[in-house]
């Protein structure tokens, strides 16, 4: 057997060699990334990222969130609403007595707000979010973890596309929007995203996270339009969430979700053993499932009363 042994001039030479491969990789992966980015998404980017920044800093709303929500609502600057009305952000007229102008989207002839310039669209975007109760709870996430952010939106009801925060975090990671939340680091929260419940305090009702939905507890006197005022949602949807009969009288300590419930238990929560007060309604409301949904993951009808001790399966 023969042994080659290298001179310490071909071991550079070799050492050399792979760094330059290396160095090469990565310039070509580079090149292939800004290839396959929108040219308008990067001009967009340029020419918002110092205001989203200052929105970020007066509002608490991470940058990389606002600058990605502007580029889907707006098709990067270049939807008519834009164009047109300066309206960045899809925003709709309720409770607004500024101008406005009328656009198809999810009925013919909607009212949507309408701005002098963008710049005060992505002001109003922040008034927006701070405002509304329903999006209390963002601001108790860390300003830096978008992902939580851009499903808190979605399950807080700021657009019907299914896939709608899926889209903003593609966004934000396909163009690095995150590099801008760093420019100002939030003081972390006592509550933290990853917690089950989390508790948010506004005027009158509290809203709580849980199981991924959001809701409140009825108080004494509480309606379905009461509450649904206060949130501006439909009383007939918040009947639909919590599948009530619209003539049903909440009481106090009552759940009652703010959207749809979910298919399944989410986390750890595999089987409820039904206790002496159960039924499958409150089970339901209880976990955040869908009633039939909770029926046919445990092979039950209408007609089946849970009875104590029983094992019902939640996913």
């Amino acid at each position: 057997m023969t042994f080659v042994t290298l001179t310490d001039k071909q071991k550079r030479m070799r050492i050399s060699g792979t760094l330059i491969t290396a160095i090469a990789f990565i310039l070509f992966t580079g090149f292939v990334q800004a290839q396959n980015r929108n040219r308008r998404y990067v001009e967009y980017i340029e020419r918002y990222s110092n205001v989203a920044v200052e929105q970020m800093r007066e509002y608490k709303i991470p940058a990389s969130i606002t600058l990605a929500q502007g580029l889907l609502e707006s098709g990067a600057g270049q939807s008519e609403l834009a164009r047109k009305s300066n309206n960045h952000f899809g925003i709709k007229c309720a409770n607004w007595n500024g101008k406005s102008v009328r656009h198809d989207d999810d009925a013919r002839d909607e009212c949507f707000r309408a701005y002098d310039n963008p710049g005060d669209s992505y002001e109003d975007h922040s008034k927006f979010l701070t405002s509304r109760p329903r999006y209390a709870f963002l601001f108790h996430l860390d300003i830096t973890d978008y992902r939580a952010w851009a499903r808190g939106l979605k399950s807080a009801g700021y657009a019907t596309d299914p896939s709608y925060a899926n889209r903003l975090i593609q966004i934000i990671e396909d163009y690095e929007l995150y590099k801008y939340d760093q420019k100002q680091k939030a003081k972390r929260n006592e509550f933290k995203a990853s917690q089950r419940t989390q508790t948010v305090t506004v005027n009158t009702h509290q809203v709580y996270l849980a199981n991924n939905l959001l809701y409140v507890l009825a108080r004494r006197g509480d309606t379905f339009k009461s509450i649904a005022d206060e949130f501006e949602i439909s009383a007939r949807k918040l009947v639909k969430y919590n599948e009530l009969q619209k003539d049903y009288t909440l009481v106090e300590g009552d759940i009652v979700y703010l959207h749809a419930k979910n298919k399944k238990a989410v986390g750890k929560y595999n089987v409820h053993i039904v206790g002496g007060d159960d039924s499958m309604h409150s089970i339901s409301q209880r976990y955040g499932i869908k009633l039939k949904y909770l029926y046919r993951m445990n092979n039950k009808d209408g007609d089946y009363v849970p009875e104590v001790g029983d094992r019902l399966r939640l996913r």
